[in-house]
């Protein structure tokens, strides 16, 4: 096989219909619409159902969308491990200089995620408690902002 030789397969590519261009092209005077009609002389909108209730309205709703969420960068313990070094301070500023954290959105929230091998002195709006006992049990401090 040459690329040369390449063809669509058989039935999946069709000529397009030119509508509206005189009788003996089998779709001309109403142009496959039909006679007289909503559908005829104009559009509807997506979702339409000829003035029944569209399903979309029949449907119930679900769920529950809390607009006061607090939504937290998060920053497990193994990053914290290989981007500082023994005795540093951790901070929301130090995140996002050293490219860890890009958007803080509403704080920092320090998880347990990963083995901690340094003594760092950590600074977050939040932490998980196991994230607390492992940097506490690595010799460093944790501080909620």
């Amino acid at each position: 096989m040459k690329l040369n030789e390449l063809k669509p397969a058989a039935g999946s590519r069709f000529k397009h219909l030119r509508r509206g261009r005189g009788l003996s092209s089998g779709h001309g005077f109403t142009s496959g619409r039909g006679t007289k009609g909503q559908k005829a002389h104009g559009k509807t909108r997506l979702g339409f159902e000829g003035g029944q209730m569209p399903l979309y309205r029949q449907m119930p709703k679900r769920g529950f969308v809390n607009i006061s969420r607090k939504e937290y960068a998060i920053v497990n313990l193994a990053t914290l491990d290989r981007s500082f070094d023994d005795g540093a301070e951790v901070t929301p500023k130090a995140l996002v200089d050293n490219g860890i954290v890009k958007n803080l959105k509403n704080g920092v929230k320090i998880l347990g995620n990963g083995k901690l091998n340094k003594k760092l002195t950590v600074k977050a709006n939040k932490f998980s408690a196991a994230a607390v006992s492992a940097i506490e049990a690595a010799g460093g401090k944790t501080e909620v902002i």
